[in-house]
């Protein structure tokens, strides 16, 4: 164990302040004490307590405590290394802080779990009777929430979802080849492939754009037609 008193005067010579200017600064963080009582604290006469060790550490910048007032740090992670190696580490450090990739989350901030999905490289609306083939999809790396019963993503070409979906919008598909009345999904129809409402009543079946503007696809009996899946949520 260091001594207390020469490790506050050591630091307080590095930072050149008197004993004076160092009693000033502490009052700003509620810790009354005279010049005299920093003189004190050097000499041994006396100790700080804890919250005044704190306010000490903090405006003489004493980041290592342990270092400082106990000795050789074992959770060091420079401790084997000379400076040169101490600099090659610093400068990773920076490579990696100017990456971005790396950066610290807010305190609360839950960070979004990496997922792998397939997306397709056709958009819907431009599509291909032959959309489900594996050459169609690149697995991309995801970092947004995608849903649970997702099979795979592809990008929306057009305005006929707006105002819901927009154009160029990633979503999500539950692969499978029956839907209900009402469901949004992903269509072949005469060699085209839509994202659309499907609609099946005493009037027919149909596909159905959210943006008004747009009439409905009838599917009849001569249609080719067939669905790849579900609006995945």
């Amino acid at each position: 164990m260091r001594n207390i008193g020469e490790v506050i005067a050591r630091n307080r010579r590095r930072k050149k302040l008197s004993q004076k200017e160092l009693a000033k600064l502490l009052g700003e963080y509620d810790i009354a004490i005279k010049n005299a009582g920093i003189s004190a604290w050097e000499k041994g006469n006396s100790t700080p307590n804890a919250e005044a060790l704190l306010a000490l550490c903090k405006i003489l910048e004493i980041y290592d405590i342990y270092t400082e007032f106990i000795g050789e740090n074992p959770l060091d992670p420079f401790i084997e290394l000379n400076e040169e190696g101490i600099q090659k580490v610093l400068d990773y450090i920076n490579l990696l802080e100017k990456s971005g990739d790396y950066k610290k989350l807010p305190e609360g901030v839950i960070p979004m779990p990496v997922r792998y999905m397939k997306v397709a490289l056709t958009r819907a609306s431009a599509g291909t009777g032959n959309f489900l083939d594996e050459e169609n999809f690149e697995v991309m790396e995801i970092r947004e929430p995608v849903p649970d019963k997702a099979d795979f993503g592809v990008y929306i070409a057009g305005d006929s979802m707006e105002p819901r979906f927009h154009d160029g919008e990633l979503v999500w598909i539950e692969q499978r080849e029956n839907l209900e009345s009402g469901d949004i999904g992903l269509f072949f129809f005469d060699d085209m492939t839509y994202i659309k409402k499907y609609v099946s009543n005493k009037l027919g079946t149909f596909l159905v754009s959210l943006n008004a503007k747009y009439k409905p696809i009838k599917i009849d009996e001569f249609s080719t037609f067939r669905i790849f899946g579900k609006l995945a949520e």
